[in-house]
């Protein structure tokens, strides 16, 4: 099929969809505006189910909402008590530490090559799910049943549990790239459905947190890891995927696809329209240095000056902090999804920026001066950091989406996602070296407030490379479907992708 019947039978979709949602949402005009509104999630997850496919809906949400929504927000809250009470580091180390998680979602572009030109038994994705699920559950399983665990080796279990989930996020984010490729108009909605998954997850991962650290203790809580990546292994034998039906596993062939993908990656990320957003996000990532270990600490110790908050607080306020991300996809999608890039994520940065200063205030006690009860305040901090957060981040997925040229979505998808994994992990290490630096240890929060300072301040200085984002709107193509296709002559401006931004033209 050549390129103008694939981009008709495409608009043909996209207006497909247009119809079917305004058909939806004709036969509940006449309907009482409560029963709309508790209708409108169900008919939007019945659309999309119509529109992609069931069992794709499903691994959204087990990969989304079980393994990174509920797996990340517990091991979040349940790991940092295991390294504070079970291994006890300072919280320094601790950042170092945990940076060696994000090393599994930095080798994102190698599963992601896996999964394009790797298929097992035929399938691309469904192997991987699989694999995803037993090298998660068999690390958790090995760090919660063994006993005085050294701190290198709890580090590796971790990492597993890391990698099962990196490995399976991958996988369906190749299901998701092609998609979004396939039908441009559900881009969004994609997004916003891994959004409010993720968000969904974490409110149970975290209101559940504290209870089973203070039930099980930190070191057979993690046990529960095991469970997501379980899930995983089912959805492997569940989702729907297409077997191939050529010969691929012939060695010749494998070596010819990774060397094309290799190539077409290079190609694609010398573009400067590819290259500058990405540049953006890391930095963006990479300066936001990380504080929370030293946070973490004050605020659950007992003998600083700080609100010695319980474990089962500390859970209640990462989950209200979900319900805060959730409000944060709801205003993203219904009023901001079609802001251009650059205009959302300079507001957004700017926000980020300035709403950090809330964690100054709340580490020298100005809120109690104020009048403000530590309960309160902290819960006000997290909602107002968790809808910033989640506003920033998701038109930076979207635009990395846009990014991807067919062919090697995955793959491609992946090599973005790995840099910002190693945005997040320069965070990590960088706020570790502050911390230290600044002699913030487990009993000395004396200059905490300044490594806050510092992170605010830098949040701030990535306002100066916003120029680095494209000025188009989520809806313009960025990448021509038919780049790869194109002959190699020419220099790479010259093909630029073809990134001048054009507007699809709905079928009349």
């Amino acid at each position: 099929m050549d390129f103008d019947s694939q981009e008709q039978q495409s608009l043909t979709k996209e207006t497909t969809i247009t119809n079917h949602e305004e058909a939806a949402a004709t036969a509940f005009d006449d309907r009482n505006p409560i029963i709309l509104l508790i209708l409108q999630p169900y008919q939007w997850i019945k659309m999309l189910s119509h529109q992609l496919n069931p069992t794709f809906i499903l691994g959204v949400v087990l990969v989304y909402g079980f393994s990174q929504g509920f797996s990340g927000a517990y091991f979040r809250v349940v790991g940092d008590y295991y390294w504070k009470e079970v291994q006890r580091v300072q919280p320094s180390v601790v950042q170092l530490y945990i940076g060696f998680y994000y090393i599994p979602w930095i080798m994102k572009p190698l599963w992601g090559l896996l999964t394009d030109v790797f298929p097992v038994l035929g399938y691309r994705r469904r192997p991987y799910f699989i694999a995803a699920g037993v090298i998660g559950g068999v690390s958790a399983s090995v760090v919660a049943v063994t006993g005085g665990l050294p701190a290198s080796a709890a580090v590796v279990c971790l990492v597993g549990v890391a990698a099962g989930m990196a490995i399976g996020d991958v996988t369906i984010d190749a299901c998701i790239a092609k998609n979004s490729v396939d039908v441009s108009a559900l881009a969004s909605d994609m997004q916003s459905l891994c959004g409010f998954c993720s968000s969904v997850g974490a409110l149970i991962g975290y209101s559940t947190s504290g209870l089973f650290v203070h039930q099980l203790g930190p070191q057979m809580a993690l046990g529960l890891l095991a469970i997501p990546p379980a899930s995983m292994i089912i959805l492997g034998f569940l989702i729907y995927e297409v077997k191939a039906t050529s010969d691929v596993t012939q060695k010749k062939q494998v070596l010819g696809k990774v060397g094309d993908a290799i190539h077409n990656m290079l190609k694609t990320i010398k573009c400067p329209q590819v290259w500058k957003p990405s540049t953006y996000m890391y930095v963006s990532l990479a300066l936001s240095i990380s504080t929370h270990e030293g946070q973490f600490y004050w605020y659950t110790d007992p003998k600083s000056n700080g609100p010695a908050f319980t474990q089962e607080f500390v859970g209640v306020v990462y989950a209200i902090g979900a319900l805060a991300s959730i409000v944060g996809v709801l205003i993203y999608h219904k009023l901001l999804k079609d802001v251009p890039f650059r205009n959302i994520l300079f507001f957004a940065q700017l926000l980020y920026g300035l709403s950090g200063m809330l964690d100054i205030m709340f580490v020298l006690r100005w809120n109690l001066k104020l009048g403000l009860p530590d309960y309160f305040f902290v819960v006000l901090e997290e909602c107002v950091s968790r809808i910033v957060t989640r506003i920033r981040w998701m038109p930076m997925i979207i635009l990395s989406t846009k990014l991807c040229p067919p062919g090697i979505e995955g793959t491609f998808f992946a090599l973005l996602m790995c840099i910002d994994s190693l945005g997040f992990l320069s965070s990590k290490w960088a706020g570790g070296a502050v911390l230290h630096l600044l002699n913030v240890s487990r009993t000395n929060f004396r200059n905490l407030w300044l490594a806050i300072l510092i992170r605010n301040l830098l949040r701030l200085a990535t306002l100066s490379l916003i120029f680095l984002v494209p000025n188009v709107d989520p809806s313009d193509v960025l990448v021509s479907r038919d780049f790869l296709n194109k002959t190699s002559k020419g220099n790479i401006e010259e093909e630029a992708l073809q990134l001048v931004p054009r507007k699809e033209e709905p079928e009349v």
